[in-house]
């Protein structure tokens, strides 16, 4: 007999079959009914055992967080909150389970134990939905590019450039930690090294993405990037993955449409596959802001949150536009931000990003032609020669979601503001080649995928929607 998931089962119209089912107990109630789950939905299998014909001793090994195996009828049910339910015929138990020592027990558990026990965590009700999120999200991601003519590249995890002038890079070396090889003047010398020179982890890979695009015209990334910032916030990961486009022959106005257009793809496809995971994560998130003063309640439960991305035309507005509406909105002419804007040139925190997007607007919005100064040196120049072709995509909620730009194709120009950066030609002389042979237009945008996926699932730290989270003095698992 075929074995069948939780989720084919509960879809099924036709009962009276026999029917096996495998999975981990989450309650055993009365020596009755087992509640089953297999990770495939968010729902249980509910499994009714008629304790007379099973030995006590099987029966007491029906412990939360076994796993078993079921064969039984699959019949309408009798009671509330399923529509079938399985009369248990035979049953075994599968390996060992510790009812003492098992951590995930049937009650309320916070987020912080769970994180302490990220390799169980994914059999509460929370994670596993977060985990089927970002599994189908993951998937509209790949699904979308291949249907509109992108190829899938691999770039270098390790690399011996920093794409964003971060310096905050993690050191790959082969050398000896207590004895490395030291020139005249006392540095290492990174000549003995492994590469023959100083690497790190990437932090992106746009540049190397970029270099494929000048010849395959439509490329994307989506792969492992690393930020050795000494950070502990909610929104902070050492290692992190990054969706990452980049066009041929496209500007910036092509680069916000595409922005757009996949946005809207990727969440109209979880509204539609994900819809108990959704719903169970919204009501979570409910019961979470009753507790919590007004003023720090979400303006939108979670699904309107998505779908207020999906179903609203985002709104283009130039960096220079929305400094206006902030430097005369109330909250700053009030002093309500913690960080007020007195000038151009500031930096837009969360905040003000929100601000636009849920009281101004009213509706998902692309700021672009950003100041120079406060953005990468591979952002094509504006003729005012202070702005820069770049677009940030901000939500509700988050604030900034997408970063992207028109790369600087004018050779000089970008020669220039390397050497203003202090970046050496010699360093990134490949790049320089792209403006050298068959230089064009072109362009692109990164999209962390873990804030993406904290905007699906109404999870408020970094940490709960990546399977074991690395940050400061973290590396379990």
């Amino acid at each position: 007999m075929t074995t069948k998931t939780v989720a084919e089962l509960l879809s099924q119209d036709v009962t009276l079959q026999d029917v096996t089912v495998k999975g981990w107990v989450r309650t055993f109630r009365a020596n009755r009914f087992i509640a089953l789950n297999d990770g495939s939905t968010i729902n249980n299998m509910q499994c009714v055992v008629d304790f007379e014909n099973f030995e006590e001793t099987l029966l007491k090994r029906i412990t939360t967080g076994a796993a078993i195996h079921v064969t039984g009828e699959l019949v309408e049910s009798q009671g509330r909150g399923q529509s079938v339910e399985i009369v248990v015929k035979s049953l075994e138990v599968l390996g060992d389970s510790d009812p003492e020592t098992y951590p995930i027990q049937p009650k309320k558990h916070t987020l912080e134990f769970l994180r302490k026990n990220a390799h169980l965590r994914t059999r509460t009700n929370t994670f596993s939905a977060v985990m089927r999120l970002r599994s189908s999200l993951s998937f509209a991601i790949h699904k979308y590019f291949n249907e509109n003519g992108f190829y899938y590249m691999h770039t270098p995890i390790v690399t011996g450039s920093d794409a964003e002038g971060a310096g905050e890079m993690f050191r790959v070396t082969g050398l000896d930690a207590k004895n490395p090889p030291l020139n005249e003047d006392g540095t290492v010398n990174y000549k003995e090294d492994f590469f023959g020179k100083e690497t790190n982890l990437t932090v992106s890979g746009q540049l190397e993405a970029e270099t494929y695009a000048m010849s395959l015209g439509k490329v994307y990334t989506f792969g492992p990037t690393f930020r050795a910032e000494n950070s502990n916030t909610t929104r902070h990961l050492a290692e992190f993955w990054m969706i990452e486009p980049e066009v041929a022959f496209m500007d910036l106005t092509g680069n916000m449409d595409l922005a757009e257009d996949f946005m809207k793809s990727v969440l109209s496809y979880v509204l539609e596959t994900n819809k108990e995971d959704l719903e169970f994560l919204d009501k979570r998130l409910q019961d979470i802001e009753k507790h919590l003063p007004q003023a720090e309640r979400s303006p939108m439960n979670l699904i309107d949150k998505i779908k207020f991305v999906v179903d609203n035309n985002f709104k283009r507005v130039s960096y220079t536009e929305a400094i206006d509406i902030l430097r005369n909105c109330k909250p700053n002419k009030k002093k309500k931000f913690n960080y007020i804007i007195e000038e151009w040139g500031a930096d837009l925190q969360s905040e003000h990003e929100r601000f636009l997007v849920e009281k101004h607007f009213k509706c998902p919005v692309i700021l672009f032609d950003y100041p120079a100064n406060i953005k990468a040196f591979y952002m094509r120049l504006n003729e005012d020669g202070k702005t820069v072709r770049a677009m940030d995509i901000l939500f509700p909620g988050i604030g900034e979601m997408v970063g992207g730009s028109q790369r600087e194709e004018r050779l000089e120009v970008l020669k220039e503001k390397m050497k203003a950066l202090d970046i050496p030609e010699e360093e990134l002389w490949w790049y320089l080649d792209l403006r050298k042979y068959g230089t064009a237009v072109h362009s692109g945008f990164g999209l962390g995928f873990e804030r993406l996926v904290m905007f699906a699932t109404g999870m408020g730290n970094i940490r709960d929607v990546i399977p074991y989270p690395r940050t400061p003095q973290n590396a379990e698992f």
